[in-house]
């Protein structure tokens, strides 16, 4: 199975702007990126970026500038065989919730977002390509029906938060600094919370909402 990890390397997370610089937004992009390449070698799988401008990662990149659908349409119509699709900015993804994605048989498996996105997904079908205009998990089951392919929906908290908005990294400081340990018992590691966290980030709210500020 190819897995490819999307990646925005100009200009990422344009509406964490009010919260972070850009340089901030580069460099807390780059650590959710290595987070799921680390969770996706993590389920037994080497994943590749698909980046819009190089970048230095340890896997291997190709640059394709064009948006997302194109991008990824790209890719499923350039493979034989199947094709996982994972989000760069699922900052809490965990090998075994990705391994319950790949180890998924249908013709298409979908992971929904919170707000209608596709955070990640396996592409069985030869036939199946993306649309990630607007409800996308919609779309996509939708498209899926047309071509003949059967869907199944993986439901995941860790890989539905994708972290987009000020309040997505409460979600991080939450269950980042809670993972479980590693197979071989060690503590994960997670880049994401490691970043916030020494960036002054830190847990607030009150009894309906829990939010960050920043020290």
């Amino acid at each position: 199975m190819r897995v490819v990890v999307p990646y925005a390397a100009r200009e990422p997370k344009t509406r964490l702007e009010g919260v972070l610089s850009p340089a901030e937004r580069a460099s807390f992009a780059a650590a959710m990126l290595e987070d799921v390449l680390a969770a996706v070698r993590g389920a037994g799988r080497e994943p590749e970026v698909l980046a819009t401008a190089p970048v230095d990662v340890d896997a291997p990149v190709t640059v394709d500038e064009r948006p997302l659908t194109p991008a990824v349409n790209a890719a499923l119509a350039g493979t034989d065989g199947a094709v996982a699709v994972v989000m760069a900015d699922l900052a809490l993804a965990t090998p075994e919730a990705l391994a319950d994605l790949f180890e998924a048989d249908a013709g298409v498996a979908l992971v929904p977002g919170r707000g209608g996105g596709t955070n990640a997904l396996v592409a069985r079908h030869p036939g199946f390509r993306v649309d990630y205009h607007g409800t996308s998990y919609l779309d996509h089951r939708r498209i899926a029906r047309e071509v003949g392919a059967s869907v199944d929906v993986v439901d995941s908290h860790r890989l539905a938060t994708d972290v987009d908005e000020r309040e997505d990294l409460a979600e991080v400081l939450i269950h980042g600094a809670s993972d479980p340990p590693n197979a071989d018992g060690a503590p994960t590691e997670r880049r994401s919370y490691e970043w916030l966290d020494a960036a002054g980030f830190e847990l607030a709210g009150d009894e309906s909402r829990v939010g960050v500020v920043r020290e």
